[in-house]
């Protein structure tokens, strides 16, 4: 398949993107691709059209399905295996918030739980201590406001996005 020039230059940067948030840029080209797109493609489509290796692009989709990002779908008429994922912005934004926690600060607010209930604690200075409940608090406090987010529509969710900093005037006393 060949892309149109749009279509490819979000390919290219989402890749370049991917690379910088800490994926490989074949996963995020991958991803993009089957996002801008819009419909199911086979393995060897996808190697074709970004001009990679079928084996890159097998480690990548498992990779993504690991991440929940993409499915495996089947085509009538078509033996062969297809990967799909949503369209749907706001469910992909979801997906990757909901992953990037599971596999990021959850793990770090167990270790941080684990260092309070620790008998080694004592041998640590109270502004350690402190400074470790203080990190325990803000990323127990963020871990639930997030998942509250995530509960929210898209529509409420904009609107608490575009709020910003203006939210302080509603809980600031006049």
């Amino acid at each position: 398949m060949k892309l149109n020039p749009i279509a490819q230059r979000f390919v290219l940067h989402w890749g370049e993107m991917g690379s910088k948030w800490g994926v490989n840029r074949t996963v995020a080209q991958i991803h993009a691709l089957l996002y801008i797109v819009g419909r199911p493609l086979p393995a060897d489509e996808i190697a074709e059209t970004l001009d990679v290796a079928r084996s890159n692009v097998s480690n990548s989709l498992k990779e993504l399905q690991s991440w929940k990002l993409i499915q495996m779908v089947h085509v009538m008429g078509d033996r062969r295996d297809h990967f799909s994922t949503s369209t749907d912005v706001w469910e992909l934004f979801r997906v990757v918030v909901s992953e990037r926690k599971g596999r990021e600060f959850d793990p770090t607010i167990s270790v941080l739980r684990e260092c309070l209930n620790s008998a080694d604690l004592k041998q640590e200075d109270a502004a350690v201590q402190q400074r470790i409940r203080e990190t325990l608090v803000l990323m127990e406090s963020l871990s639930t406001w997030g998942d509250q987010m995530l509960k929210l529509d898209p529509s409420t969710l904009m609107k608490v996005m575009k709020l910003g900093a203006k939210i302080q005037n509603l809980l600031t006393p006049k």
